[in-house]
């Protein structure tokens, strides 16, 4: 199933998509949602983040493939940054441009999971219980800003500028990473694409793994870092994430 959010008419709506139209819910996401019975076409409609995380939890170096190309040693656990709420986008929605003086961003296309349930000190096996789905994410970074001051590494500031954590279009509750790739478009050419079943730490243990650090709570989202073809982009560049099964999440930056 695949659960979107988007305002029509006024109106903030989320439901099913189905096609072209929203079947319209009401109540909570993430617990026991209800339909109305009301259809939305949604040509036209402007789409909204699937969900509002509270947190976003983004990983660094997850991938094997970027560690052995980068000579990175192959992490003992799980490395992640915050990313600010204030930093979430939509589908559609146009990235202003950092100020000149920030330097070079980056795109980095990537799988994100929602968390469905409170979770805390869970188990890997446990982990699939607390997932309700997956979507698409762009995890924009300042990359000369990150490593400008020698004396400490500015992840926050570099990760979390408005607008640098694209999420959407929808979250796909029934969805196998081990068998889906990421591709990222780059004003039209492609320039990532990537086998999820590269990930040093997998959904299930990623969720398992940060809940023993602190709670997840319906919402939050992690964003499973990503892979080789990250490279720094002009203002006026459309950025397209794909991922088989999910969707595909388009932003112009600048």
């Amino acid at each position: 199933m695949k659960w979107m959010r988007c305002r029509v008419g006024g109106r903030d709506l989320f439901g099913l998509q189905e096609g072209n139209t929203l079947v319209v819910h009401d109540g909570d996401l993430f617990d026991a949602p209800r339909p109305t019975g009301e259809t939305v076409a949604l040509e036209g409609a402007q789409w909204l983040p699937p969900c509002r995380p509270g947190k976003m939890l983004a990983l660094w170096n997850n991938f094997h493939a970027a560690a052995q190309k980068n000579g990175w040693a192959v992490p003992a656990e799980p490395l992640y940054f915050l990313k600010t709420p204030s930093a979430l986008a939509a589908h559609g929605q146009a990235i202003a441009a950092v100020a000149p003086e920030v330097g070079r961003v980056a795109y980095e296309g990537e799988l994100a999971i929602v968390i469905g349930r409170r979770t805390q000190g869970i188990s890997r096996e446990q982990a699939a219980a607390h997932i309700f789905g997956y979507t698409c994410a762009n995890d924009l970074t300042a990359i000369e800003l990150l490593n400008r001051d020698p004396a400490f590494a500015q992840w926050t500031r570099a990760k979390g500028f408005d607008g640098f954590a694209p999420l959407g279009p929808v979250i796909e509750t029934a969805f196998d990473p081990a068998t889906a790739s990421v591709k990222t478009l780059v004003g039209g050419r492609e320039r990532q694409n990537y086998p999820l079943s590269d990930m040093i730490f997998g959904p299930h243990e990623l969720v398992a793994r940060l809940s023993q650090d602190m709670t997840l709570e319906p919402g939050d989202v992690i964003l499973c870092g990503t892979s080789l073809g990250v490279l720094p982009m002009k203002p006026g560049t459309s950025v397209e994430v794909e991922i088989d099964g999910i969707g595909r999440l388009a932003n112009t930056y600048g």
